[in-house]
């Protein structure tokens, strides 16, 4: 009797733990549940708050679009904007963008959609990077990307192949350029001044069609011997970087008219810039030349600044300066062998 009794109590022992056993997982289940139904409802709310979000900044986006000379404008100023919103696609006949002081964190991934891009004006925002989807606006002809943060270059800009215009100024830490970038056969005009350029880099050198160049404000020391490559060119900014000598090929960039070199720390001027007969403009101001010249003075009575700004007949009165004080050591250096031989 006392074993029925024990197997009794035993069997409802387990009978109860298996009951308690069951409500935990009924109760663990509709818990987690319940847990799924709010997690989605809140997905839900903020996928329509997205969605009203999304209607309201189209809403804006489509107030800033304009017609002017017949292309359609997205034109944003002083507006903050710091992301472009997925419903931008639906404005994908653009085909300019002019976006300025709008805070502008970075370039949407989706910009490749925007195939009727010309123009694409982003300066002065706070933009780090160039997304690789760039390259997929081959009928871009103006990229603008000054002032902003950026520190590198795709090498995909190099599929933007009707550009004409690029212009990455004051992004202060830009040091290099992809090589592809010589495959860039329409560009013309490149502003790389206020970066952090050591040298000119090779991708620039192949440009075949660049006819002016800005790399002012870097950190430039020389010029390469192969600076003639550039044959296109017409101007030249290097103003306020660390260039100590001109190399000789320099007489080979026969089309060249503008050069500029103020604020560097050039000693000499070479001789062979006489021979470049299209040169209307240069600008040695600033520069730690071993000889002083003085130009005669000018017959208008703006002759002076006009010398001093252009710098053209300060250049050749430098080189004859030079030329005669170089005969003046010749003389003095053979002086002692003809006293020798009269003697």
């Amino acid at each position: 009797m006392t074993w029925l009794r024990c197997g009794k109590i035993m069997t409802e022992s387990v009978v109860c733990t298996g009951a308690v056993s069951a409500v935990k997982e009924v109760w663990e289940e509709r818990i987690k549940k319940h847990h799924e139904d709010v997690k989605r409802e809140k997905e839900f709310q903020h996928k329509l708050v997205r969605i009203w979000e999304d209607r309201v900044s189209l809403t804006k986006l489509k107030e800033k679009v304009t017609r002017e000379d017949g292309r359609v404008i997205l034109r944003i100023e002083k507006e903050e904007w710091k992301t472009l919103p997925s419903s931008l696609l639906k404005l994908n006949q653009l085909q300019e963008w002019q976006l300025h002081r709008t805070g502008l964190l970075k370039i949407p991934e989706f910009i490749g959609r925007f195939q009727h891009l010309i123009v694409l004006d982003l300066s002065r925002n706070t933009i780090s990077e160039i997304p690789r989807g760039i390259g997929l606006l081959t009928r871009l002809q103006k990229l603008i990307l000054s002032y902003n943060k950026i520190k590198t270059v795709p090498k995909e800009l190099s599929n933007c192949t009707s550009l004409e215009k690029l212009e990455l100024a004051v992004n202060r830490d830009i040091s290099d350029l992809p090589p592809e970038l010589s495959k860039l056969l329409k560009l013309t005009h490149l502003d790389l001044s206020m970066n952090q350029f050591t040298t000119i880099p090779l991708a620039v050198l192949d440009m075949p069609a660049l006819e002016w160049l800005d790399m002012g404000s870097n950190s430039l020391q020389e010029l390469p011997d192969s600076l003639d490559r550039m044959q296109s060119l017409h101007t030249l900014w290097l103003q306020r970087n660390e260039i100590t000598c001109l190399p000789e090929t320099i007489r080979n960039m026969k089309n060249l008219g503008t050069l500029v070199l103020s604020n560097n720390k050039l000693q000499d001027i070479p001789s062979c810039m006489e021979e470049m007969t299209n040169l209307r403009f240069v600008n040695f101001r600033d520069n730690p030349l071993r000889l002083e010249v003085m130009l005669p003075p000018s017959d208008n009575t703006d002759g002076e600044e006009e010398q001093e700004l252009f710098g053209l007949q300060f250049m050749h009165a430098y080189i004859q300066e030079s030329r005669r004080t170089e005969d003046q050591v010749n003389c003095l250096t053979q002086m002692p062998s003809s006293i020798h031989s009269d003697g």
